[in-house]
């Protein structure tokens, strides 16, 4: 998209209050108003412009939210130097962790845009362990709906750094491996797997994630396999259901039998998830197997029987 060459870009802005101590609601207001004078191709070259100049986080917020309404890529270049504070002058009493916010929102509309030359700025800011977690996990995430497989190095090496000052990074880089759904990735998300923690350790949510993104994954790798066995007696209740839903992608005998094993879980979640997904693998005649299986308790057998209702409702 051209700039509209025709518009005083700068009266539009001291009409609309843009970088000045006022209100932000009269601002945003009058931004508003905007878009019954503009057309959508000029709306974008003014607020590209104001992105540059503005310095106020709800004004940019909003700003940020529009251009991603519209996801034109003129828009890439503002958004990616905000993002990286570059050419940004803000108010001298604002400091950056002030726009984190704005920058997390930055990172959401330019995965948007499925640019890939945006993937430089994103990996950037994740590799940067002095950069607020806030801002390197959007990064994370972004990447992973981007879907760019140069990104998969660097999300390995973060998902797997036992170092890594934030968990939600990591978490987040794993989920965005999954995403990607590249290979390369399997052994960083096993050895995540085959970290021992206990019940309470903030790093539960990561195994969880790190399950879900093998399940993404459907790797016939037989370390991932041997794991996710592993994976079936973790304390955490959440990792062994998002187990069973990895296994059901192993077209094995083994597998089935993994699951089956479930049916005894000290969990009744865990048991409920293990009747399903054997009634997506094998169909109605395993649900008459646990109804009629004196080895079973209750909560196998109500499972199996509502399923089975909804089949005959449908």
């Amino acid at each position: 998209m051209s700039e509209n060459k025709s518009i005083d870009f700068n009266i539009v802005a001291s009409e609309c209050l843009i970088a000045q101590d006022t209100e932000d609601a009269q601002t945003i207001n009058c931004l508003e108003n905007l878009k019954k004078k503009f057309s959508e191709i000029e709306l974008i070259a003014i607020f590209n412009y104001f992105l540059k100049i503005e310095y106020r986080c709800d004004v940019l917020c909003w700003l940020i939210r529009q251009l991603d309404k519209y996801r034109d890529s003129s828009s890439l270049a503002p958004l990616t130097e905000l993002l990286l504070m570059k050419e940004h002058t803000p108010h001298a009493d604002y400091n950056k962790d002030y726009y984190t916010n704005v920058r997390v929102l930055c990172a959401k509309a330019i995965s948007n845009l499925k640019d890939h030359s945006s993937v430089h700025a994103l990996m950037y800011c994740l590799n940067d362990k002095d950069e607020n977690y806030k801002v390197r996990l959007s990064c994370a995430d972004a990447l992973g709906r981007l879907g760019d497989r140069y990104a998969v190095t660097s999300l390995m090496s973060v998902a797997s750094d036992e170092s890594e000052k934030s968990v939600y990074v990591r978490e987040s880089a794993a989920t965005a491996l999954g995403l990607i759904g590249d290979m390369r990735a399997v052994d960083s998300l096993v050895k995540i797997l085959e970290t021992k923690t206990g019940i309470m350790d903030k790093f539960t949510y990561l195994k969880e994630k790190a399950v879900e993104a093998l399940c993404r994954l459907s790797p016939s790798d037989d370390r991932a396999f041997k794991v996710l066995k592993k994976s079936l007696n973790d304390e955490n209740p959440q990792v062994r259901i998002n187990t069973i839903e990895a296994l059901m992608d192993y077209d094995t005998q083994e597998a089935v039998d993994l699951i089956r094993g479930m049916l005894t879980d000290r969990d009744d979640e865990v048991k409920r998830n293990a009747v399903i997904a054997l009634y997506n693998i094998l169909g109605e005649e395993e649900l008459n197997r646990i109804i009629n299986s004196a080895q079973y308790c209750d909560i196998c057998k109500e499972e199996a029987e509502t399923i089975l209702r909804e089949e005959q409702d449908d």
